[in-house]
């Protein structure tokens, strides 16, 4: 008897951009790249104002739950409103 295990697709930065721009309305990512596993993205949004840098990784993790250290190893991130972005 075999067993065939799931294939888990690695996630993309296209992914990636198009799941944080719909969880987050107004929302824009600059930059998204990675290869698969640990990957990086730039996010400029209103939503961040008057958060914490840890507040703004949480609320961008929070899309991801599940996810992260599965599916997606490693996030790296920038969290701008778009005056710190300028």
């Amino acid at each position: 008897m075999s067993f065939e295990l799931p294939v888990i697709n690695d996630p993309t930065p296209d992914e990636l951009r198009e799941r944080i721009e719909a969880a987050i309305p107004g929302s824009q990512v600059t930059e998204a790249d990675g290869d698969g596993h640990h990957l990086r993205v730039s996010i400029v949004s209103d939503a961040f104002e008057g958060l914490s840098r840890i507040d703004r990784h949480r609320l961008v993790n929070e899309i991801f739950a599940g996810e992260l250290g599965g599916r997606i190893h490693a996030l790296s991130m920038s969290c701008k409103t778009p005056e710190e972005a300028k």
